[in-house]
């Protein structure tokens, strides 16, 4: 098993890889496309288009707008979640990915932030956000003609049906097998992929009993044999299978250091004998004389 977590994250690591190495791609692809429209569109030339309008950020208009909030009475037909009524309203699955529908069927795909602040719609189980109050107050007028307008907005725009997350709604509500060839909502087609499963030899680890016993008549043999010992005497016997099977200890008296004196050592130096010879280097007619220089032993 642990081969196999292993080998399943080393192919979850290959895969990363190549999902950089693409988006690497990707990115040098794209900055000559981002040095061109510099080129094209100057800072200056955007100036004289925006005609000294002031360019607001997502989270500029958001807090523009948070202090308007839809009154309840103006439309009591629809569902309406405001702030004050619940904790977790940044975590609802809101459609369209969060952005205001409205402002994708009027300003011809324009994306802009919903602000759930104002409130946020219910409609057939799903949440809609939108970006104002008059936005809001007119989805909420006919939402079924809305969300089938932004449906058709996307065919024109093939890069908004995955952010905006469209598949999941339009696979839902109109199967393959119920569409029509006249109908504004396109199925998405099916998807697939090989994909290989790789069972365990043995799910269960196996296990022998080997004092298993199925014949009867066995059991009962075993069965007389072990009444039969408990009426016995039994004895121990050590062999030489047995003997390494049993911890043995034994006390043993370690040998004392002693010594015994029974005779005196004595000793005598008696005297190196020295002789010296004369005459060896004398005339070639002369004695040798030999002298013994050995001290006496008394001395």
């Amino acid at each position: 098993p642990l081969f196999k977590d292993v080998s399943k994250l080393w192919f979850e690591l290959q895969d990363e890889a190549e999902l950089l190495n693409i988006l690497n791609n990707i990115t040098v692809s794209l900055k000559p496309f981002l040095v061109s429209q510099a080129k094209m569109f100057s800072e200056a030339y955007l100036d004289t288009l925006l005609e000294g309008e002031e360019v607001k950020t997502d989270i500029q208009r958001i807090a523009a707008s948070s202090g308007e909030q839809i009154e309840l009475t103006l439309l009591r037909t629809q569902t309406w979640i405001m702030p004050h009524t619940t904790d977790s309203l940044n975590e609802l699955p809101l459609q369209y990915n969060g952005f205001c529908g409205y402002m994708i069927v009027n300003r011809d795909g324009l994306l802009l932030p919903g602000n759930p602040f104002i409130g946020v719609l219910k409609h057939k189980e799903r949440f809609y956000a939108f970006s104002s109050k008059e936005a809001a107050l007119t989805f909420a007028s006919c939402p079924d003609d809305f969300v089938t307008e932004v449906a058709e907005k996307s065919k024109c725009f093939p890069e908004l049906f995955q952010l905006l997350k469209l598949h999941q709604q339009l696979s839902c509500e109109h199967p393959s097998s119920e569409t029509e060839p006249g109908q504004g909502l396109w199925p998405m087609p099916i998807t697939k992929q090989e994909i290989g499963i790789q069972t365990d030899t043995h799910p269960i680890d196996t296990y022998i009993d080997k004092s298993y016993e199925w014949n009867e008549w066995e059991l009962r043999r075993k069965a007389i044999k072990l009444a039969n010992l408990r009426n016995t005497v039994t004895h121990s016997v050590q062999t030489n299978m047995s003997h390494m099977r049993r911890d043995h200890a034994s006390q043993t008296w370690l040998p004392k250091d002693a010594a015994c004196q029974n005779k005196r050592d004595n000793g005598s130096n008696i005297p190196k004998p020295q002789t010296y010879l004369a005459g060896l280097r004398g005339q070639r007619n002369a004695h040798m004389l030999k002298t013994n220089l050995t001290r006496p032993v008394d001395e």
